[in-house]
This record gives structure tokens, C-alpha cells and sequence, in this order.
């Protein structure tokens, strides 16, 4: 779509969608959002972070979305909002261009199994695979290039983007969005040695993700071994995660890039894992644990809080020194208990 032909709105109606106050005029028209630095006459920019206050006295924007503390230096039209950030998350939406298009039904290169049940305004994109006994809900979209394997239940308003595969007996709830290039199903990591070679263990289980999920472009997560893997609701995972089998994460978690969670670990309601961040497998971490980027956990974490581990970047010169001194903290610790026991004595 292009930008001509994105939805116009009155600062009027888009205050009232958003809940603003709206200081300005109730009739100028506006047709997207963009940066405060970027924002021509006819859009909108917003600020959420006091580290752009210096670009507010410059802006073109025809309004700003704003806490009211920031209103008096806004030099155009402004929509105050007590959380800024969260309205521009929903005037994100309002101007999406994707939103309110119509279904472009089942395109003819697409391979659908007459046994598969498809709701009412599903699109199902080019070359396209629904193996048989899938059960796709109402207004779905399925990309180009999208498999969705057997026996496999898709909720209402879920939309996969080109070239997502799910495997068979994948369970995906409504309103869910996942992109390009994710996984959802494959074989979770099983195998048993004999003390030679590896022998495959079938992974009988399936995954179940809930209502309101994100999964990012090249991320995976593997079906369970026998049980499911099950992502909760609300829950956000970003671009290159990798989630192995019978792993569970809680409602409203949310998962930055590059992270990678071991089999059979559970993650609580509201974690949040910043990105890179690894977690052992079959580890326990409760509700409302925030984990710092980079970070390797490799025991349960039981009490709620910020957790972070590994060295910052330094000089690679002051890094090796350093390097050196790890490797002597056992020895230092045990002179220094010989010295504080002789001063006790």
C-alpha cells in the first residue's frame, strides 16, 4: 500500500481512538506517523523518551503525541497522553497498512488438503501448503510459501507471513502473528547415546502457543518429546530464538533476540530475557524475573528481580590480565581464609 492510500484521520478521531487531549485543530488531517526529526505536515511524531526533548522545538510534525509536562514546549499541535509510549503503540496501529485490507481469498497455486476446514475471510497466499485435517479459524492469513502441517489448529485472526512452517499437530491461538522464516514444530533435540553412536528419539509431543503471540523472522520452537511445549499468552519472542522441547513460558514474557532457552526449562508469568540471554535446561524461573542481555543461567532462580551475569567490554589488554587473575581467584581465596583464621586465632 502506498502512503497515499494509508487511512487520513482529524487530530479529532485520532484523539478520541487514543484517549488524548487534544490541543490543536479538531479538523487537521493526518495520514501516519513518523520520527520528530522525520515528520512532514501531514503526519504525526510522538515523544516517549526525555532523550528526544532536544528535537521537539524543530519538529514539522502537524502534532506530537506527549506527556502533558512536555506540553508547553511543543511548538505545533499536540495529543497529551499520561503514557505517550503507549499511544503511539496504538496509533501504530491505526496507520498500519496491512489492517482493514480485504482477504484476497485462496490463490490458485496454493495447495489446500480437502479435508482441511477453513473459516469465513481466510487468504491463503501462493504456493501455500494446508496438509490434511488442519483447522484454520476465521480471518486468518497464510503467506506465500507458508506450510501448515497435519491435524494442525490455527485461532481466529492469527496471520503467518510468507514462508512460516509449522509442523503437524501444532496448536496456534487467535491474533497471533508470526514471521518470515519461523518454525514452529520441528523435533526437539533428543537423542541417546550407547557409547558410540547417537540413536533418535521421536519427539511425540506437540506445541501449543496461546492467544496474542509474537514469534519473530528465523525463530524456532521445537514440539515436546512426549508432552507439549507451551508458549502462553500475550507472550513476545523476537527474531533468532531458539525454544527446545517441553520448554514452558508464561503469560505476558517476552523474549529479545538471540535468545535460548533449554529443554524442559519452565520461565514464569511476566519475565522479560534480554537479548542473547541462555537458560540450562530443566530450570525453574518464577514470575517477574528480568534477566540482563548476555547472561547465562544455569541454576532455578526462585525470587523475582533483575539477574545478570558475565564481564562488560573492557581493552582487550585489561581483559587478558583479567583472564589471568580469574584463574587464581580459587588459590586467592583460600590464602586469604588462612589469614583472616590466623588473625582470629
Amino acid at each position: 500500500m502506498t502512503r497515499s492510500a494509508l487511512p487520513t484521520l482529524t487530530l479529532a478521531e485520532l484523539a478520541r481512538r487514543l484517549g488524548a487531549r487534544l490541543v490543536g485543530d479538531a479538523e487537521r488531517p493526518v495520514r501516519g506517523l513518523a520520527t520528530l526529526r522525520e515528520a512532514g505536515p501531514d503526519q504525526v511524531a510522538f515523544l516517549a523518551n526525555r532523550a528526544y526533548l532536544k528535537e521537539l522545538p524543530d519538529t514539522r510534525a502537524a502534532a506530537v503525541l506527549l506527556h502533558p509536562q512536555h506540553g508547553e514546549a511543543c511548538p505545533v499541535d499536540r495529543l497529551e497522553l499520561d503514557n505517550p509510549y503507549l499511544g503511539y503503540a496504538a496509533a501504530s496501529r491505526l496507520f498500519d497498512p496491512l489492517a482493514g485490507r480485504e482477504p484476497a481469498g485462496i490463490h490458485p497455486s496454493a495447495v489446500v488438503d480437502p479435508s482441511a476446514t477453513l473459516g469465513e475471510r481466510v487468504e491463503v497466499g501462493a504456493n501455500a501448503v494446508i496438509e490434511a485435517g488442519v483447522s484454520v479459524g476465521d480471518d486468518v492469513v497464510i503467506g506465500p510459501g507458508s506450510v501448515v502441517g497435519a491435524d494442525t489448529v490455527i485461532g481466529d485472526g492469527t496471520r503467518l507471513h510468507a514462508n512460516v512452517t509449522l509442523y503437524h499437530a501444532v496448536v496456534i491461538g487467535a491474533r497471533c502473528i508470526l514471521h518470515s522464516g519461523c518454525v514452529i514444530g520441528a523435533d526437539g533435540f533428543g537423542f541417546a547415546h550407547d557409547g558410540s553412536r547417537w540413536h533418535k528419539i521421536a519427539q511425540l509431543g506437540g506445541v501449543v502457543l496461546g492467544d496474542d503471540v509474537e514469534v519473530g523472522s528465523g525463530s524456532s520452537i521445537d514440539r515436546g518429546a512426549l508432552g507439549d511445549t507451551l508458549i502462553g499468552d500475550d507472550v513476545k519472542i523476537d527474531s533468532q530464538v531458539q525454544i527446545a522441547h517441553n520448554v514452558q513460558v508464561g503469560d505476558h514474557s517476552a523474549l529479545a533476540g538471540c535468545v535460548g532457552i533449554a529443554g524442559s526449562t519452565q520461565v514464569g508469568r511476566h519475565c522479560l530475557l534480554g537479548g542473547g540471554v541462555g537458560l540450562a535446561g530443566h530450570l525453574t524461573i518464577c514470575d517477574g524475573v528480568q534477566v540482563t542481555g548476555m547472561s547465562l543461567v544455569t541454576n532455578s532462580i526462585h525470587e523475582p528481580g533483575v539477574y545478570s551475569s558475565g564481564t562488560g567490554a573492557m581493552a582487550n589488554a585489561q581483559w587478558r590480565k583479567n583472564a589471568v587473575r580469574f584463574k587464581q581467584l580459587d588459590d586467592i581465596a583460600k590464602r586469604l581464609a588462612r589469614l583472616e583464621k590466623g588473625r582470629d586465632a
